[in-house]
């Protein structure tokens, strides 16, 4: 009997650290290379947005806006009030270039998508736009728009496997949105 209480208590604080605290999850196509990979499994943490708001270069997964059964992993490019703005492969974010460094190519549009080549985008309230890291290869908000803040499952925060690539995944740009100095 003491063996069946603690399967019911494991299992019970299992569905409950994934229900609201954690989830794991598993990358799926190359749209954040080189930061993850096809196969990498990484946490998302579901309580972080609760005790703070997205911070420019965040790393999130969230149901896309297309089919909410499908999630996507991005990164924060822009928060509610910023206005985007690609021009020739460069990425402005207020007025001020981005430094990448964690992308593998250069910001392209496809004709026709939402994100125009010099046109602006002012995030609304309550949104973001989100870019994958490798940008040839992601659906992003380049394409489909914004994306609303409450459909943000949580912030990736730890990488599990592959066990050589094991850690916490850090935000390349500090609170106030600079990139942070190297070291």
């Amino acid at each position: 009997m003491e063996i069946m209480e603690t399967v019911v208590f494991v299992g019970s604080l299992f569905i409950v650290i994934y229900l609201f605290i954690l989830q794991p999850n598993q990358i799926k196509g190359a749209s954040m290379e080189p930061t993850f990979y096809n196969g990498n499994y990484i946490f998302t943490s579901k309580i972080t947005y609760k005790m703070r708001a997205p911070h420019r270069g965040d790393v999130v997964v969230f149901h896309s806006p297309k089919n909410h059964d499908i999630e996507f992993i991005k990164r924060i490019i822009g928060l509610p009030g910023d206005t985007v703005l690609i021009e020739d492969n460069e990425l402005y974010v207020n007025g001020k270039q981005i430094p990448e460094q964690y992308i593998s190519e250069k910001t392209t549009l496809v004709p026709g998508s939402f994100a125009q080549n010099g046109v602006p985008i002012i995030v609304p309230e309550e949104q973001v736009f989100v870019m994958g890291d490798n940008r040839p290869r992601s659906s992003d908000s380049r394409e489909f728009g914004t994306i609303d803040e409450k459909s943000i499952v949580g912030q990736v925060f730890y990488r599990y496997f592959p066990t050589d690539k094991i850690g916490s995944i850090e935000n390349p740009y500090d609170a106030s949105g600079n990139l942070k100095a190297r070291t």
